[in-house]
């Protein structure tokens, strides 16, 4: 049970490493992305991999990416990542790299919801709403919400929590115009992504977009895309309002850390080999059903 946890090329230079993806420099264009099999929950970055992880995180991330193409443009180049590094960076780099576009990222997080779920559930119990938007009354964990909705966070360094924040914070972080661009492509793409995963038997219950601005000022969507990692994915023949279904996701670690009274500061609990074989299984069976 190994996997790679981080990545130390000899061809290329490092300039990032993030909760998951380590970042090299190709030139003032573009970079190479490799999704490493770490895996961050609670935004602490587990000791232990969750074997091919990454290479799954790609592979639905690409799939994704052609798929909403026409949503909104992606960060990916069309070069391929290995002919770009030495043969002896190979192992390091074959299904998980990416060669993607430099841009200038937009610092919020875009996440939209289309079932109420986690901390959204929480907040409902309490105040009938969620990130501060009025949801109608008794609405159940897991409701499917009228429509889907847009609710901003901040994008925290790595080991820091995001926060969610109002629309109106958001507008104030990047400005009206792009506030709302940033809106009403997340909610595009998540309806988008949400028709066609249903057709596959899966509910989309939320996700996380990232995107940037490119040279010419096009709102650009960035580093991953409907991931496990990114989304909160539910098999809909087992959805029942009321419960908070299974899921295809880190969800099942989340669920086993909050279980194993953990005050989610750093550092983690050890991982139970068998919570990581089962969550890697998880993944794959998310990209086997999406992408057939």
């Amino acid at each position: 049970m190994t996997g790679i946890t981080t990545t130390q090329l000899t061809s290329l230079k490092k300039i990032y490493s993030g909760k998951v993806r380590d970042l090299y420099e190709i030139d003032d264009k573009r970079m190479l992305m490799i999704a490493t099999d770490r895996l961050s929950a609670f935004d602490v970055i587990l000791d232990e991999p969750i074997p091919e992880k990454g290479k799954i995180l790609t592979a639905i991330s690409n799939f994704w990416f052609d798929k909403l193409k026409d949503v909104v443009p992606n960060h990916l180049t069309g070069d391929r990542a290995e002919d770009l590094v030495s043969a002896a960076d190979l192992p390091q780099v074959q299904g998980r790299g990416v060669v993607a576009k430099r841009l200038t990222p937009v610092p919020v997080e875009a996440i939209v919801r289309g079932y109420l779920a986690g901390s959204g559930w929480k907040e409902y119990q309490q105040s009938g709403t969620v990130c501060g938007i009025t949801l109608p009354a008794g609405l159940q964990e897991a409701s499917q919400l009228p429509e889907p909705i847009f609710t901003p966070s901040t994008k925290a360094a790595v080991g820091d929590h995001d926060e969610n924040i109002s629309f109106a914070r958001c507008e104030e972080i990047v400005g009206a115009e792009l506030a709302a661009k940033v809106r009403d492509t997340a909610i595009a793409l998540y309806k988008a992504a949400a028709e066609y995963a249903a057709s596959r038997g899966i509910i989309i219950c939320d996700t996380k977009f990232e995107f940037g601005i490119d040279e010419h000022g096009v709102l650009t969507l960035m580093d991953e895309a409907l991931t496990p990692d990114s989304s909160r994915f539910w098999p809909a023949d087992s959805y029942v309002a009321g419960s908070n279904p299974p899921s295809f996701d880190k969800q099942f670690v989340r669920d086993w850390l909050e279980a194993s009274g953990w005050n989610k500061t750093p550092p983690a609990p050890a991982v139970p080999l068998d919570v990581r074989e089962k969550t890697a299984a998880k993944y794959r069976e998310a990209l086997e059903r999406l992408t057939g």
